[in-house]
């Protein structure tokens, strides 16, 4: 008897909720406006949302009249190889940022249960789930071969697919001005996409060209969707071509008609001017076939090295550049001296004249010592601003967790979602609060199929923000990229606190979100 009272009276004291935020104005993901409510946390689930003055719980934070949100999710980003060594994120948590997708342009990791496994061991700040790519499962078939794949390694490409949809991949992704990906055709990229298919999943897609060719890029992405059964994530929707800057007016036009005849596309894009990938792009892709002693010798020929240079002088004069000024080094392994600095730059400290050829020659030595990471000035705001008035827009940051201090990166790594709250919200007025929230939310959220995230609902993943939108700011620039966003002052991943009062913590309560997680 004495012991079942000693029961009844532990369970009376009990706490109703682990947490309990008071005093919210609560931003739920959908989009509607904003209502007053409290939010009771229970097992890393939402438990309760509404008046619970009279509720008790172990944790209790007064939201004093910051608003309340569902974690943001990220679906655009590229973590392999550091998430490793900085499991915790912090880049992405004061960022609002509590679930990211990697994988993304075509490259992921292969074997992904054992990747997996290894994330579980060290234990995530924050949420991952991944893409299978098709460049890196390309690779382990065939290497960097400039040739189509005959049908025996389309199916070895397809099992490889299948093999990681059912280790938990969230989808299929591709990266078609990358190599391989690149010397790729539709048909070889629709068969690998009807392998995640069967699996209800995404296809995100970097598309073959963002420029003159647009349109018939984005065609392609909607086929290989309708045809292998798979909704469609177009990555960093833009125009990076200088002389076509306004034509997003026709670009989004073609995705919205897509929609009208029963395709689920939508796009995801970064809320900057400047893009960042390597510096190899900037080379005709056939020369970048087969291996790096391959690449090499085709440069150590003078013939083979003008043909080289002289198309990426066409290429350059195609996009609307006059010179490679609009290329800026953002981590270069040889010299991390010209980090921050731009091609012509570059060439001029040389010693050089400032002549495109001697640029191209700049480059093609950079190339020969291991490339570089580079930031691109290739898209106009006119454009920016549009594509991030479409509705169908998801924010994204195209970005990496990244090491505090070291080499130059875009700063969308550390500011994204506090730039589009500052700059598109507070300042600009391009999209209400509400909205803003719903893009980097259950809009992810719906695509990808995380079926318990996005949305402020009783029984959802306790992924959850507090913070005051009129002091959120992104302090990252181009030339000092290396600062946090400031102005989350809460974030929770699966109900566990990561940041109090702006403060990271050293919990790590992320997990691996495999396909059709719940």
């Amino acid at each position: 008897m004495k012991l079942l009272l000693f029961l009844l009276a532990l369970t009376a004291a009990a706490a109703d909720f682990d947490v309990l935020i008071r005093n919210g104005r609560v931003i739920d993901g959908t989009g509607n406006p904003w209502y007053r409510a409290d939010v009771g946390v229970k097992n890393g689930r939402i438990a309760a949302i509404g008046n619970l003055a009279a509720k008790s719980a172990d944790s209790t934070i007064d939201a004093a009249n910051r608003v309340v949100t569902p974690g943001f999710i990220d679906v655009h980003t590229h973590v392999e190889g550091a998430v490793e060594l900085n499991p915790m994120g912090a880049n992405y948590l004061l960022d609002g940022v509590t679930t990211i997708v990697t994988g993304n342009c075509g490259g992921s990791r292969v074997d992904l249960k054992t990747w997996f496994e290894k994330l579980e061991t060290i234990k995530l700040g924050l949420n991952l789930a991944t893409l299978i790519g098709h460049n890196s499962v390309r690779s382990e078939v065939m290497g960097a071969a400039n040739r189509l794949a005959n049908d025996e390694e389309i199916a070895k490409m397809q099992a490889l697919v299948d093999k990681a949809m059912q280790d938990g991949a969230v989808g299929f992704s591709t990266g078609l001005i990358y190599i391989p990906g690149t010397y790729s055709d539709t048909r070889e990229v629709v068969a690998l996409g009807r392998a995640a298919g069967k699996y209800n999943a995404v296809y995100a897609s970097h598309m073959r060209d963002e420029g003159a060719k647009v349109k018939d890029a984005i065609t392609e992405a909607v086929t290989v969707g309708r045809e292998a059964g798979l909704r469609v994530q177009i990555s960093h929707f833009k125009i990076d071509t200088p002389r076509l800057w306004g034509s997003s007016k026709d670009s989004i036009a073609l995705v919205e008609e897509f929609r009208k005849q029963g395709v689920d596309v939508v796009v995801d894009q970064y809320p900057y001017d400047h893009s960042s990938t390597n510096l190899a792009i900037t080379l005709p892709s056939w020369a970048l076939a087969d291996n790096p002693k391959a690449v090499e010798e085709r440069l150590n020929s003078p013939e083979t090295r003008q043909r080289v240079a002289t198309e990426m002088k066409l290429r350059l004069a195609e996009l609307g550049h006059k010179d490679f000024s609009y290329a800026i080094v953002a981590n270069y392994g040889a010299d991390p001296a010209l980090n921050g600095k731009n091609i012509s730059e570059i060439n001029k400290a040389a010693g050089r004249q400032a002549t495109l050829d001697n640029e191209v020659e700049t480059i093609l030595q950079m190339i020969v010592k291991g490339g570089a990471q580079m930031v691109y000035h290739s898209m106009g705001m006119e454009d920016v601003e549009r594509i991030l008035r479409y509705p169908n827009t998801a924010i994204a940051s195209d970005g990496g967790i990244r090491e505090f201090g070291s080499g130059m990166p875009h700063p969308r790594s550390y500011g994204t979602n506090a730039r589009v709250l500052a700059e598109f919200v507070r300042v600009r007025g391009t999209l209400t609060l509400e909205d803003a929230i719903r893009r980097m939310t259950s809009l992810p959220a719906r695509t990808f199929r995380f079926n318990d995230r996005g949305l402020l609902r009783v029984g959802f993943a306790a992924d959850l923000l507090i913070f005051d939108p009129a002091k959120v700011k992104d302090l990252s620039t181009y030339p000092d990229p290396h600062h946090y966003s400031e102005g989350f002052d809460h974030v929770f991943v699966n109900g566990v606190a990561v940041v109090n009062e702006g403060k990271l913590n050293e919990n790590r309560p992320g997990r691996i979100l495999r396909h059709n997680a719940e």
